[in-house]
């Protein structure tokens, strides 16, 4: 009987030295730290940094120290764990308290599209599952965009484009901007509203550019493509854009013979055959005949109003010049314009103006008259 008592203290006191040998790596064993981040799973295009905060959680009754490594780390990505400013591979965490951690993780510009699946390990202890989606193909290189690389205008027109050039290297860069338009085009790029003809991109950098064009007046219509370069001495990147010319607006307003004089009698008057010619490229439509006249003249024309004029066509309209009827003598000038929505011209008349013949028989009769009457005094009065 005592031998038997003797054997169950032995078994009970070598199970009490047990569990107290044993306790606190069975607590460890249960996980008694944590780590934590609010967004374990974060979608990215290449060239973004993400920053992760990262709470290590003690939930046990002693002080928890651990290193902390990031696994399955693509190659040319790199991370740092920082701590109030220091860069930490260790941390210490009080029981029942937390510390709180920024993972940092960068992305390169080259990075593949997918899904990376990363771990952040405290060994032996626990572990943070992350995962990172890149959105897109990474590039290593320089991007020039447009959402608009078409316009169409007239030759009149100014077409104004707007590109963003993306700097996809690691480096800051200098660009210069070239463009090959047709000869006589003219091509202005503006950068914050100055002319400019380089800019500078921080890396993984972009900046909006304006790019205007000018065609030459006497452009024909048609496509025509404008080549866009932004070059360094180790990257490039080129876009094309393109103006379609609908045409030139041009109109003239002449005679048939190109004379711009005439004459007049006052207070009648003389017609005159004007010669409206469409000089451009475009059909002009709505063209209207107007005249500035001295006063008391009258101009009237037909047809006052032209419909359509098609390019490289003429039509003939004719002016009725009315003088006052008491001008006098001399030359005056009658101003005739041509007007449409697209295009005007004037054109100035030297009409000279002549005396009436009624006036200069009146002015025959009356000095008749007056020497008739000398003569008749003579003869009534001249022998007294």
């Amino acid at each position: 009987m005592k031998l038997m008592w003797k054997r169950q203290a032995l078994l009970g006191a070598a199970l009490a030295l047990s569990l107290t040998m044993n306790g606190p790596s069975a607590a460890k064993a249960a996980g008694t730290l944590d780590l934590y981040t609010p967004y374990p799973a974060i979608t990215v295009t290449p060239g973004e940094s993400i920053q992760y905060t990262v709470d290590v959680i003690n939930n046990g009754a002693a002080i928890e120290s651990t290193d902390l490594k990031l696994e399955n780390l693509p190659p040319k990505w790199e991370a740092e764990l920082t701590a109030d400013g220091w860069s930490v591979q260790t941390i210490a965490v009080k029981p029942k308290e937390s510390r709180s951690l920024t993972l940092q993780v960068d992305v390169p510009l080259d990075a593949n599209k997918g899904v990376y699946h990363l771990r952040l390990q405290a060994p032996g202890k626990t572990q943070l599952p992350l995962t990172v989606n890149v959105s897109q193909q990474g590039t290593f290189k320089t991007e020039l965009t447009s959402e608009q690389t078409n316009m169409e205008g007239h030759a009149d027109s100014q077409f104004a484009y707007n590109a963003s050039l993306r700097n996809r290297t690691a480096d800051k860069q200098l660009y210069a901007l070239t463009a090959q338009a047709p000869q006589g085009w003219d091509v202005q790029f503006k950068s914050e509203g100055k002319s400019v003809t380089s800019v500078q991109v921080d890396a993984n950098g972009s900046k909006d550019i304006d790019i205007e064009v000018r065609p030459p007046e006497n452009a024909q219509a048609g496509a025509y493509k404008i080549p866009v370069k932004a070059a360094t001495s180790s990257t490039s990147a080129q876009l094309e854009f393109e103006a379609v010319i609908t045409g030139s607006y041009d109109v003239e307003v002449s005679t048939p013979s190109g004379l711009l004089s005439t004459d007049v009698t006052a207070g009648d008057s003389r017609k005159l055959q004007l010669k409206v010619s469409n000089t451009g490229s475009a059909d002009l439509r709505g063209l209207e005949l107007r005249a500035n006249t001295p006063a008391k003249w009258e101009v009237t024309f037909e047809p006052k109003q032209i419909d359509k004029l098609a390019a490289g066509q003429s039509a003939e309209v004719t002016a009725t010049i009315k003088a006052d009827s008491k001008a006098i003598a001399g030359d005056y000038v009658v101003d005739v314009s041509v007007n449409s929505p697209e295009a005007s011209d004037d054109a100035q008349f030297r009409v000279a103006v002549k005396t009436s013949l009624l006036w200069g028989w009146l002015g025959v009769l009356v000095i008749v008259a007056v020497a008739g009457g000398v003569a008749y005094l003579f003869r009534t009065y001249g022998r007294r």
